[in-house]
């Protein structure tokens, strides 16, 4: 069961794409002083726990609602998931614009930059692989654990900054998406493998 937790928290980790959010949130809080910019972090990593639970949590009834088949959405988000991963490696992965009537902390913060439709559709397949009671609440708390360690990146966003720099942001953040590719690619080919029986 530790082995779970631990496996589910660091893919989870990598899904939520945190140094690419924290860039995002460094550019659009570099006017703010820290006290405002912790704030707006633990926000955003509310907004985010909030939504990703949700999903997590109702992934069956959707699944059960729409018809569809669990291989039928791996493929589907497995290949959302690969093109989030190769925007991120290339670095064309843009972010949104806010609007002046919006906190920016849910939208766009925690969605769609922190929980893309990539991370929607990873959610909701991890959700309905997991089956019983104990599986799925270690993947609840797994969840929480990957959203509290985004959550701390964002508040220790100035201190980061200033360890690995904007070079350093970028290679974390092609790193994650080297990571991303290959959860992806995982998910298609167990979609298809699945499919093709």
């Amino acid at each position: 069961m530790l082995t779970l937790f631990i496996n589910l928290s660091i893919k989870l980790f990598f899904l939520l794409t945190p140094f690419f959010v924290l860039s995002v949130f460094l550019s659009m809080t570099e006017h703010m002083d820290r006290a405002s910019q912790r704030n707006v972090a633990m926000r955003t990593t509310c907004a985010v726990a909030v939504i990703c639970l949700i999903l997590y949590l109702a992934g069956n009834s959707i699944f059960a609602t729409l018809g569809i088949t669990l291989d039928g959405f791996r493929i589907g988000a497995g290949s959302l998931l690969f093109l989030s991963a190769v925007s991120l490696v290339s670095g064309k992965r843009s972010s949104q614009e806010v609007a002046p009537d919006i906190d920016f902390a849910v939208v766009p913060l925690a969605i769609p930059i922190t929980v893309g439709p990539a991370t929607i559709g990873t959610l909701l397949i991890l959700s309905a692989e997991l089956g019983g009671v104990a599986e799925r609440t270690i993947g609840a708390a797994a969840l929480v654990c990957a959203c509290l360690c985004v959550g701390i990146i964002l508040h220790s966003s100035r201190v980061l900054k200033k360890i690995l720099g904007t070079v350093g942001l970028s290679i974390m953040t092609k790193i994650t998406g080297l990571v991303l590719s290959a959860l992806a690619a995982q998910i298609v080919f167990t979609g298809i493998q699945n499919f093709l029986r």
